[in-house]
């Protein structure tokens, strides 16, 4: 496994990470995949400079100490907005700010942020400056490895190396091209191919940076493989999908000396979260949607979604819809 560079060293562990998902890792979820894996660092899901700054912030930015490590990744272009808007999710406690310049949705487009500020390396310098000229904790860039007809090598070293001078240490890579026009937001993570060795000709020519990859991780052996290369892995859809994936990261990865914990000890682990959500007002599908992955691959799976699919929405649900869905899969045993 490669050895972060002294710069980064004493920043957060990013050896293996859960990427910022936009309708997928809210709180709920992060709450959930914490009691699964420790040590595994967690993304919200992206933030616009506009929801903070003007809207409801505790809705946007807050969050359990029980999250810890966890990471906010802000949408944005405006240096001074972005400074503004880092400063207070420092003040809320989160261990690293992250700048998206990865997101390919017309949405993000228009409000000139996300992929498209990769043909603008000057200006994502000066965000990431100003950002850091505000804040304590570790500011990060999560980007593509080209957009568009901008996809020659010439073009990612100089993103990088402009945005390295201005200060960010710690690069998150999602090793495809985004397409801009032509392609949604679901094609851009599936039909552009993952380009695994211009992710790593960045840590080859970069070696004092952090550089994390993202970009078709599955397994642990994928995770594994990838560390002899790169400083870290972001999981993206299969955390979500798969999330008992990550049971192993802590001891495998982590060097963690204590047992993943079973399937049925996570369900156990995170009544007491649910419990307490529920009797402040949230309605049970909000969180266990998050969990219907969590018997994904083994017989019995298909039962434990459909319980919890249809009956998780109805009124006054509470946490006996687990047990069914429990029942309904069988013993842990069995089903393995």
């Amino acid at each position: 496994m490669t050895t972060p560079s002294p710069q980064v060293a004493d920043h957060l562990d990013r050896r293996v990470s859960v990427a910022p998902m936009m309708d997928w890792t809210d709180r709920y979820c992060r709450n959930f995949l914490r009691v699964i894996s420790k040590r595994t660092l967690l993304y919200t899901e992206m933030v616009t400079t506009g929801a903070i700054l003007h809207g409801d912030r505790d809705r946007h930015l807050g969050f359990d100490d029980a999250e810890h490590p966890v990471a906010v990744q802000l949408g944005g272009s405006d240096p001074v907005d972005l400074a503004e808007a880092a400063a207070i999710a420092e003040q809320y406690g989160y261990d690293e700010i992250n700048l998206n310049v990865g997101c390919p949705s017309d949405r993000v487009q228009s409000g000139r942020f996300g992929a498209c500020l990769m043909t603008e390396p000057a200006l994502v310098g000066d965000c990431i400056s100003a950002m850091q000229q505000r804040v304590g904790v570790p500011v990060t860039v999560k980007t593509r490895i080209g957009v568009d007809e901008q996809d020659r090598w010439e073009d990612l070293e100089r993103f990088v190396r402009t945005v390295a001078d201005a200060g960010c240490l710690s690069f998150t890579i999602h090793a495809r091209k985004a397409w801009l026009k032509g392609l949604s937001p679901k094609e851009n993570r599936e039909i552009p191919p993952l380009r695994y060795d211009v992710a790593a000709r960045v840590k080859q020519a970069f070696p004092e940076l952090e550089v994390i990859l993202n970009g078709g991780v599955k397994t642990l052996a994928d995770i594994q493989s990838h560390l002899d290369v790169f400083d870290g892995v972001m999981i993206g859809r299969e955390a979500y999908q798969n999330p008992y994936l990550l049971a192993q990261v802590d001891r495998v990865v982590f060097g963690c000396a204590s047992e993943p914990l079973s399937r049925e000890d996570i369900i156990e682990a995170y009544l007491p979260f649910i419990e307490r959500e529920l009797a402040a007002g949230t309605p049970l599908n909000r969180m266990t949607r998050h969990m219907l992955g969590l018997f994904h691959g083994m017989p019995g799976g298909r039962r434990w979604r459909r319980t919890i699919s249809e009956q998780a929405t109805k009124k006054g649900a509470g946490t006996e819809v687990l047990r069914a869905a429990l029942e309904a899969v069988g013993s842990i045993e069995d089903a393995a």
